[in-house]
C-alpha cells in the first residue's frame, strides 16, 4: 500500500494506492506535484492564477482557457443544473461580502458586519457562455467565479484516475473522496463518517468500491462579521450564508461531483427539505447531522454501511 499526506487548495490532501510496484510509488509521489498544478490554474486566492485572470475579464468578451480551467467550468456548469442553481460558480463576490476573501487560514473574525439585505447576489450561472470550438469562455459583467468544492472534487477525481491506471486507488481532497477499484485482496475501501461534535468519533463507517462520497458543513469553515456568525456555504436565493439548521451532511453518488453537489444542497435546504431532496434521488445515500445533534439517514445509506465490530483502517471523512 501506498500513501501520501500533503496539503493542497486550503485543506489537507491523502491519497492511497494499492500495489507496490515501482510504477505505483512514482505515481503516488507524483500527486501533490498534480494538485499544485490544477491549483495555479483554479485558485481564486493567487492573483497569477488563470482563473483571477478570467474574473478579472468578465464583460470583456471571450477568453481562450486551458483544458482544465475549461473541464472545471463545465463541471460548475453540471453542479448548477444538478441542483437547480443552488450550487453556482458565481458566488464569489458573495463569498468577499461575507468576509471569505483570502484563504481560509487568514480569514479573521472581527471583520465589519454587514446586513443580509446589502449583500450583493450571486450572478446567474446561465449567463456563463461557453464556446467549445475555441475552448473559450465568456462571463457576463460583474460576474466572477468561484470553483471551490467543484475544483477540489475535479482534481480528486482526476488524481485517482491517474492513479487507478496502476492499482486500486483512494484520494481524500479535504473530506471529498474519490474511490476507483477494491482493494488488492478484493475489499472494499473503508471510509469513516465523523462526528462533528467530536471529531474523533465516528457515526458510521461505510465500505466504497467506486463513486464518491463528500461531506459539506458549516462547522469548520466559520468565522465572525462584528456580531454575525457567517460561514463559507452561500445561499443563492439570498446572496448569504445558509440558514440553516444541517451542521453537517454527507453524501455517497456515483461520482464525487454529485456527491459534493448533494451534500451542499442539503445543507442549504435543511434536514427536513434536503432529506426530501436525497429520498427522491436513489442513486444518493445520505447522513445528515442537525445542530441540536440529530443524526438522519436515508434508506439507501444501509447498503453501504460497516456492521462488523472492527476493521482494518479506515479513512476518515
Amino acid at each position: 500500500m501506498q500513501s501520501i499526506a500533503f496539503r493542497a487548495m486550503g485543506c489537507q490532501m491523502r491519497a492511497l494506492l494499492d500495489s507496490d510496484t515501482e510504477a505505483a510509488k512514482m505515481a503516488i509521489h507524483a500527486v501533490p506535484h498534480w494538485f499544485a498544478e490544477w491549483e495555479r490554474s483554479l485558485s481564486r486566492f493567487r492573483h497569477d492564477s488563470e482563473l483571477s485572470a478570467l474574473n478579472r475579464r468578465a464583460g470583456e468578451g471571450w477568453t481562450p482557457v486551458s483544458r482544465t480551467l475549461w473541464d472545471v467550468i463545465n463541471d460548475a456548469i453540471t453542479a448548477a443544473r444538478l441542483s437547480d442553481g443552488l450550487v453556482t460558480p458565481g458566488v464569489l463576490t458573495a463569498l468577499e461580502a461575507a468576509g471569505y476573501d483570502r484563504d481560509f487560514v487568514q480569514v479573521a473574525d472581527g471583520a465589519p458586519a454587514r446586513s443580509q439585505a446589502t449583500l450583493p447576489p450571486p450572478g446567474d450561472w446561465r449567463a456563463v457562455r461557453l464556446d467549445p470550438q475555441r475552448r473559450a469562455v465568456a462571463l457576463p459583467p460583474g460576474m466572477r467565479l468561484d470553483l471551490g468544492g467543484v475544483a477540489k472534487g475535479w482534481a480528486a477525481t482526476r488524481a485517482v484516475q491517474r492513479l487507478a491506471a496502476h492499482g486500486p486507488a483512494l484520494v481524500d481532497a479535504g473530506g471529498d473522496i474519490a474511490v476507483r477499484g477494491a482493494r488488492a485482496d478484493g475489499e472494499p475501501w473503508a471510509v469513516g463518517i465523523a462526528n462533528p461534535f467530536q471529531p474523533n468519533e465516528l457515526l458510521d463507517v461505510v465500505l466504497l468500491t467506486d463513486g464518491g462520497v463528500a461531506t459539506s458543513g458549516r462547522d469548520l469553515r466559520r468565522w465572525r462579521q462584528g456580531d454575525i456568525e457567517r460561514h463559507h456555504i452561500i445561499d443563492p436565493r439570498t446572496g448569504a450564508p445558509a440558514t440553516t439548521d444541517v451542521l453537517t451532511a454527507t453524501v455517497i453518488a456515483p461520482s464525487l461531483l454529485e456527491a459534493e453537489v448533494a451534500a451542499k444542497v442539503v445543507v442549504i435546504l435543511g434536514s427536513e427539505a434536503g432529506m426530501a431532496w436525497l429520498t427522491v434521488r436513489p442513486w444518493l445515500a445520505g447522513l445528515i447531522v442537525t445542530e441540536t445533534q440529530n443524526v438522519l439517514r436515508t434508506a439507501t445509506l444501509e447498503q453501504f454501511r460497516w456492521h462488523a465490530p472492527a476493521v482494518r483502517e479506515v479513512v476518515y471523512d
